[in-house]
């Protein structure tokens, strides 16, 4: 199906919704429609790519196999990066996301492991090194919630389980990067912070919302630490978006609450918050941003 949604001097724009639902647009020039049936329409992510520095690039994204990370991936893969799709316990579906990412025009390398344990870490890092013999972009996008907990109910491994799984591991994988980046003389780090960092985090979630706030925090003193190293270091603040971490944590009566504080009336996806790594990752687009966090929440916050 074919929807008009713009023109100009230099012709209208068209976007095709085909039965995949995948988007794909082109501009034509002529008023008569039988034109614009007979010419070809060009997929929009593969059309036009959005930046050319990224492609052959080694990209490591933790927490790869599904949600925000599966959507980064692919995102890169469309720029044409090589990809390390790491994973925990999902391997059938980083499986999928690998095969997705060739298909899309990127390379893909499946690493599994543990992030909460350190020599797990060191493994990662080696075994990505080993494939692609650069590590160019970090994505440190593994985290979790744990459970909603109240502040009575904290035990100690409640708490270190939160720790390891959303501050510890991060720091680690910067240990283990950021010496190889230094010798490259060159690389980006893209950390994920969340909205919950920003508020204080919803019912049974303030300690995730504490260890966002480090991300965010540390984000802005590791950009100073390695800045002379010719090595970015930002953060993304996802909103409310729609991923395996909200069917597992959050009801929907919860997520009607959280919509109705939107001001664009809606959950965001994982798609759109690809975009914002690969900006931040690039250094064509975003060479003179470092120690940045970007908030991706349909408005929900603005700073």
């Amino acid at each position: 199906m074919l929807f008009e949604c713009g023109g100009g001097r230099q012709g209208r724009y068209v976007v095709q919704r085909d039965r995949g639902e995948v988007e794909k647009a082109q501009v034509y020039f002529a008023s008569d429609r039988a034109h614009l049936a007979a010419a070809p329409i060009v997929d929009k992510h593969q059309g036009n790519r959005m930046t050319s520095d990224l492609k052959g690039k080694a990209v490591l994204i933790t927490g790869a196999s599904t949600g925000i990370g599966a959507a980064a991936a692919r995102a890169f893969a469309r720029e044409g990066s090589r990809v390390a799709v790491h994973y925990n316990s999902s391997r059938d579906a980083a499986e999928k996301v690998a095969t997705d990412v060739r298909a899309l025009g990127g390379e893909a390398f499946l690493v599994g492991g543990d992030v909460t344990d350190g020599a797990a870490i060191k493994r990662i890092v080696a075994e990505t090194l080993a494939a692609f013999g650069r590590i160019d972009v970090l994505i440190n996008n593994a985290g979790g919630l744990v459970a909603r907990t109240r502040i009575e109910d904290y035990s100690e491994e409640f708490l270190q389980k939160v720790l390891a799984l959303n501050v510890i591991h991060v720091a680690l994988f910067m240990r283990e990067v950021i010496p190889v980046m230094r010798r490259q003389k060159k690389g980006s780090v893209v950390n994920v912070s969340s909205i919950a960092a920003r508020h204080g985090g919803g019912a049974g979630a303030i300690v995730y919302a504490g260890a966002k706030g480090f991300i965010a925090t540390a984000t802005h003193g590791w950009a100073k630490e390695v800045v002379g190293d010719g090595i970015r270091v930002n953060a993304v603040s996802p909103g409310v978006i729609t991923t395996p971490f909200h069917e597992r944590y959050s009801t929907p009566e919860q997520l009607k609450a959280m919509q109705a504080t939107i001001p664009m009336n809606r959950l965001g996806t994982a798609d759109e918050c690809a975009g914002t790594f690969v900006y931040l990752a690039s250094d064509e687009l975003s060479g003179y941003v470092t120690g940045q966090v970007i908030e991706v929440n349909g408005g929900q916050y603005m700073p």
